[in-house]
């Protein structure tokens, strides 16, 4: 199963994407980060964000199950996360895609239209930081699937 991560914005050289990088290395499989910014930026946050939203479907291939993070999603552990992506990988899914809005958060069209809106929690979480954080899942999650003790260490 290829994962890929759409997000707004880029991340500036510094601490968070190198550890960004450091746990994309781990994974084994394919992931591919898409970086995007509205072509054209506007000031009112409706139209900012459905600019955003179509940038972010076009960085996607066509009929990857998408799973978006929003605070108002399902929040699961580590372990029901893991199990959720082996759900999918069984059923045969090809690519598996998440969407992290920007500072104002994802187009409502976005978390109507996926298969899975995932939360990291009831806090808001810098755009930045949610790629790792997600990042990091997707190794736990895999480590766990493995049987690794990392989970536990």
């Amino acid at each position: 199963m290829r994962l890929w991560i759409a997000a707004v914005g880029k991340v500036k050289a510094g601490p968070m994407q190198e550890l960004y990088q450091d746990y994309a290395r781990r994974l084994s499989g394919s992931l591919t980060l898409r970086e995007v910014e509205a072509r054209r930026p506007s000031s009112v946050v409706d139209e900012r964000r459905r600019e955003e939203a179509r940038s972010l479907r076009a960085a996607l291939p066509t009929g990857a199950v998408l799973v978006a993070l929003d605070e108002r999603g399902t929040t699961l552990g580590s372990v029901a996360f893991a199990q959720r992506l082996a759900g999918w990988r069984d059923d045969g899914v090809g690519d598996l895609a998440f969407l992290i809005g920007g500072a104002d958060g994802l187009d409502p069209a976005l978390p109507e239209a996926a298969n899975m809106v995932l939360c990291f929690g009831s806090m808001t979480w810098p755009h930045q930081l949610v790629r790792v954080m997600l990042v990091e899942q997707l190794y736990r999650a895999q480590q766990i699937l493995a049987g690794h003790p990392y989970h536990r260490s």
